[in-house]
C-alpha cells in the first residue's frame, strides 16, 4: 500500500473526529432560565441554574432582579444559603385581575450562600409567580453572581432583532406565550370537583332509598310467603282430620 493511500485513510477519521467534536461539544454555560409555565396569566415556578463559579472561583452569593410587571414573588428555600427578598413601594398602586390594589412589590430576591458553592457543581434556585398577561414579550431576570473572587453579572438583555447568543453574559429569560384558556387558578376544574362531590350525597341517598325499598318488598314477599305456609298447613290438617274420620266410619 502506497504511502499516499496511507495518508489518505488516516485523514478521514480524523476529519470525522473533528466534526463530532464540534457538534457535541457545549456552548458557553451561562445562568439559564426555564419556567413550568410559560403562558400569559398563568401561575408558574421559575428555575435558574447556575452551572459554574467566577473563572473557578466559588460561588458566595446571587441575587436576582424581579422584572417590573411581576408584583410578587414566592422564593423556595434553599438549606445551604440565607434569603432575602427587597420590597419597594410603586409610585402609584396597581389594581390587579381580582380588584385589589397593589401598592408595593418584590424587586429583588437574594441568595447568600452559608458554604459556597465549588466552581465544579451546579445548583438551581425557585421562584414562583404569576407571568404577566404579556403575550411575546421576553421576561428576563438579570442575575448577578457573586464568588469568593470576582463576580459576573448575567444582566445583558439583546435589543429589538439581537441574537442572544451575540451577548457575553445575558440575562435569565422567557418568551411569554398565549394564554391557556384553562383559567387561572384551576377554577374551572375545582368547580367540576365540587360539583362531583356535591353530587356524591344525592347519589347515596338514592342508593339508600332504592335499599329500603329493596327489603320493603322484601318483607313483603316474606310475609306472603309466611301466610301461605300457614293457609297450606291448616288445609293439610283439615284434610287430615277427614281422612281420620272416613276411616272410623267404615270401620
Amino acid at each position: 500500500m502506497s504511502s499516499r493511500t496511507l495518508t489518505r485513510l488516516a485523514v478521514v477519521p480524523a476529519a470525522t473526529a473533528a466534526i463530532a467534536l464540534s457538534i457535541v461539544a457545549p456552548a458557553s454555560a451561562h445562568v439559564s432560565a426555564s419556567v413550568t409555565e410559560a403562558s400569559a396569566g398563568a401561575y408558574t415556578v421559575l428555575t435558574l441554574s447556575v452551572p459554574h463559579g467566577c473563572e473557578g472561583s466559588p460561588t458566595t452569593r446571587i441575587e436576582v432582579q424581579v422584572p417590573e410587571s411581576v408584583f410578587s414573588v414566592t422564593p423556595t428555600r434553599n438549606p445551604f444559603y440565607d434569603l432575602e427578598a427587597t420590597i419597594e413601594k410603586l409610585d402609584e398602586p396597581v389594581t390587579d385581575a381580582h380588584g385589589n390594589e397593589i401598592t408595593e412589590r418584590t424587586s429583588t430576591i437574594s441568595y447568600t450562600a452559608s458554604t459556597p458553592l465549588p466552581d465544579g457543581q451546579r445548583d438551581t434556585f425557585e421562584l414562583s409567580f404569576q407571568v404577566p398577561d404579556a403575550e411575546g414579550e421576553v421576561l428576563a431576570f438579570p442575575t448577578i453572581q457573586t464568588c469568593e473572587k470576582g463576580e459576573t453579572a448575567w444582566t445583558q438583555i439583546p435589543t429589538a432583532g439581537q441574537d442572544e447568543d451575540e451577548l457575553e453574559s445575558p440575562a435569565p429569560s422567557f418568551t411569554i406565550l398565549p394564554a391557556s384558556g384553562e383559567g387561572h387558578h384551576g377554577d374551572e376544574a375545582s368547580a367540576s370537583e365540587e360539583s362531583d362531590d356535591s353530587a356524591e350525597p344525592a347519589s347515596d341517598t338514592s342508593d339508600a332509598s332504592e335499599a329500603a325499598e329493596a327489603d320493603e318488598a322484601g318483607d313483603s314477599d316474606s310475609s306472603a310467603l309466611g301466610w301461605a305456609g300457614l293457609g297450606a298447613g291448616l288445609l293439610g290438617l283439615v284434610a287430615g282430620g277427614l281422612a281420620l274420620a272416613r276411616t272410623r266410619s267404615t270401620t
